[in-house]
Order: C-alpha cells, then sequence, then structure tokens
C-alpha cells in the first residue's frame, strides 16, 4: 500500500483505540467508515480519510487556509526543510506503539519519524484542509481534526511520542496522553530562520528557547537540545511559499508584503534553522 493509496482506508485500529468521543470522553469502535462510543455519539470519516471531532466553528485566522496548505506542501516537496525532518526521525528512531503529532500539518514530519519505526501515527490538527494530506502521508497514519488548546479526544498515557512541529503547546495534554517513560519532541524555528527575508517572515524571539522550557517546565524535564542549521538557495517561487506557509501568510496583505513577494525576480541564500528539544515526563 502506498501512502497516495491510504486516504481512502478506515483509520489503523491502533488510532482508533487511543481517540475519545470528543462529547462524552468514552472509548470510540470503528463501524466501517464511523466512529462510534457506547452513548452512540458518531463521526464520519471523510473521504480524504480523516475525522472530524470538533464541535464548533474555529475563529478565522486560526486553522491554516487551502492555499497556506498547499504552498506548505510544495515547499517540503523541495527538500529544503529536510535536514530537520532527519533529526526527528533519529531522535524518534524506534519508537513503538503511538506517535501523536500535535498540529501536524501536511503529515510530512510524521510520515518521517514512521519510516525509521514500527509506530503508528495519529496526526491531530485544527484544519481540515491540511489533514486531507497527512491521512495519506502513510499508511499507518490516521488523522483527526482538533483544537490543541482544548483537552484532547486522546486516551490517559496512550502515546509513546509526541511530536510538536511549530505548533501550539499544550503542556497539560503533552503530559497527560503520554506513557510514563514516553518522550516529547518540540520543533521549533531558532532567532536566525530566514533572517534574509526580512519583515515578510514573523521575527522568532531571541529568548524562545528558554520560554519553551520555561512553560513545559511544570510537566517535563528537558533530555536534549539540538541545533539544525544550513543555508540554502530558493527560488524565487521558494521564497513566496516559505513566506505563504507560514504565520505571515495570514497577513501578506499589509504593508506592501504581496507586492514585494511578487515582485522577486532572483534565487536567494537563506538561512534555515531550527532547534529540536526532547522531554521526559515529571511525574
Amino acid at each position: 500500500m502506498t501512502p497516495a493509496d491510504h486516504g481512502n482506508d478506515p483509520l489503523p485500529p491502533p488510532v482508533v483505540a487511543a481517540l475519545r468521543c470528543s462529547v462524552c470522553g468514552d472509548p470510540i469502535g470503528a463501524a466501517g467508515r464511523t466512529l462510534r462510543c457506547g452513548n452512540r455519539h458518531s463521526f464520519d470519516l471523510a473521504r480524504q480519510g480523516y475525522v472530524n471531532l470538533l464541535h464548533a466553528r474555529i475563529p478565522a485566522g486560526t486553522a491554516d487556509t487551502a492555499p497556506m496548505v498547499a504552498a506548505r506542501a510544495d515547499f517540503l516537496a523541495s527538500g529544503a526543510y529536510e535536514p530537520l525532518a532527519d533529526e526527528l526521525a533519529r531522535v524518534c528512531a524506534g519508537a513503538g506503539g503511538l506517535v501523536v503529532d500535535a498540529g501536524a500539518g501536511t503529515g510530512y514530519y510524521l510520515a518521517r519519524v514512521l519510516e525509521t519505526s514500527e509506530a503508528f501515527g495519529l496526526a491531530l490538527d485544527v484544519s481540515a484542509v491540511a489533514l486531507r494530506r497527512a491521512a495519506r502521508a502513510h499508511p499507518r497514519v490516521g488523522a483527526a481534526v482538533w483544537n490543541l488548546w482544548e483537552p484532547w479526544p486522546v486516551g490517559d498515557g496512550v502515546a509513546s511520542v509526541v511530536l510538536n512541529v511549530f505548533a501550539p503547546r499544550n503542556g497539560p495534554e503533552f503530559h497527560r496522553v503520554l506513557r510514563p517513560d514516553g518522550l516529547l519532541v518540540v520543533a521549533a524555528p531558532a532567532p536566525d530562520h530566514l533572517r534574509e527575508l526580512g519583515d515578510l517572515v514573523l521575527a522568532v524571539d531571541e529568548r524562545k528557547d528558554e520560554r519553551l522550557d520555561a512553560t513545559l517546565g511544570e510537566y517535563f524535564t528537558r533530555a536534549e537540545r539540538t541545533e539544525v542549521r544550513r543555508e540554502v538557495e530558493l527560488t524565487p517561487r521558494q521564497v513566496r511559499q516559505a513566506v505563504e506557509m507560514g504565520p505571515a501568510g495570514f497577513h501578506l496583505d499589509r504593508d506592501g508584503r504581496r507586492e514585494r513577494l511578487d515582485a522577486l525576480s532572483e534565487s536567494q541564500v537563506v538561512t534555515v534553522s531550527f532547534t529540536v528539544s526532547s522531554y521526559r515526563r515529571k511525574e
């Protein structure tokens, strides 16, 4: 089975076993292309292979849009962020059980992690558009739409790894869903990431790593931190994608940014720079 074929299949059984009803919190089971709990709350699997567990609309500007997702998919396919994917795969190598990717987007990083393990993957993201791709990213992935700031529809202690790449960090939920011996892996942009693009991208706080440790410190102890940094040459199209796929994509109509992007005509060498931090649970 190829990843492209996977989108029309039911969710993998280990993923279903980890999910909980987002109405009442009870375990759910699969009946064909429907998930249902004992209280008869049911959720249908979308044609593209993901399940939407949300009950309410999310605020505008929260979920990645179709243009942002398309830009991200094309940009990641270029290999510009492949060193980060390789580092995440190294840190998570050999993981078993379930990897929960909190803010999975298109599933690019989760798929790479699963290539180096026998684990199954649960992709959580608030963007249904992104999860259409995540559901097809790897045969062992199941995808569910959810707002990461809310209590997750996931059981206690079901994950061997929680992966969090450029996404909201909900420390209490990370801690709750991880097994006692589980690993939290967080990837974040470094202060010099894409610095050559100036105000076309959002600035990264120089004390971001310090704030990250403080945010998670109540629940986790940092075990390792590595840096991934290199210079890459991006075509004008790739520069536009790098800007459009991130948070700056919501603000391109400000200060003439879209016009400046459209005017790009030459390739540009930029710095891609990330930190990858792994944490162990505090009991």
